[in-house]
């Protein structure tokens, strides 16, 4: 009976050694798997943290430009709102020429004319509501010769040195729109 015993004592060695090996081998297996499977998954979150960086990037530039166009529309719409009534100002601008030309010469003739202060109000309300609008007058008289507003019809002598380069006399006024000029004025330059 320990013979048998003894027997069955080596083949439960020998059986449970074979398991041994068996569990080794399954549990290399196992970690190959998970390491191969770990590799897989790695490769596929840097995969999509790639993905997903390359979209937030186009959507960052997609943003900007929209934030550019809005800014760009927003500020054309400004402009075009200072500037649309230009045409008509420009057209009126003439009508305000020919009523200070009348103011002055009715001022020269006779004073107190009840014509020239109807005239004068007419005028002054016309300027103010151009000035409403936007309208300024180019001083220039006196001014140093500037092409951004001035446009020289002549040069003539300057009576005095420091006169030279300067406006001397100014024959039709210049006018700005919101900053921009819509009429140079006409000066006369000395040299």
């Amino acid at each position: 009976m320990e013979e048998r015993n003894e027997g069955q004592a080596e083949e439960f060695e020998d059986i449970s050694f074979d398991t041994e090996e068996q569990t080794g081998n399954d549990t290399s297996s196992k970690k190959d798997k998970k390491s191969r499977k770990d590799r897989k998954n790695d490769a596929v979150i840097a995969e999509m943290k790639a993905k997903n960086e390359e979209l937030n990037d186009k959507y960052l530039r997609l943003f900007s430009d929209f934030d550019n166009f809005r800014k760009r529309t927003l500020k054309e719409k400004t402009e075009l709102t200072k500037t649309a009534s230009e045409d008509i100002i420009k057209s009126l601008l003439v009508v305000l020429d020919d009523m200070e030309r009348a103011i002055e010469m009715m001022h020269n003739d006779t004073a107190g004319n009840p014509v020239l202060e109807g005239i004068i109000l007419i005028y002054n309300k016309l300027s103010k509501i151009l000035k409403e609008k936007g309208l300024e007058s180019i001083d220039a008289k006196g001014a140093e010769f500037n092409t951004d507003f001035h446009e020289a019809l002549t040069n003539i002598p300057a009576p005095d040195e420091s006169q030279k380069g300067k406006v001397i006399d100014v024959i039709q006024k210049g006018y700005m729109l919101g900053g921009k000029v819509i009429r140079f004025a006409r000066v006369v330059v000395g040299s």
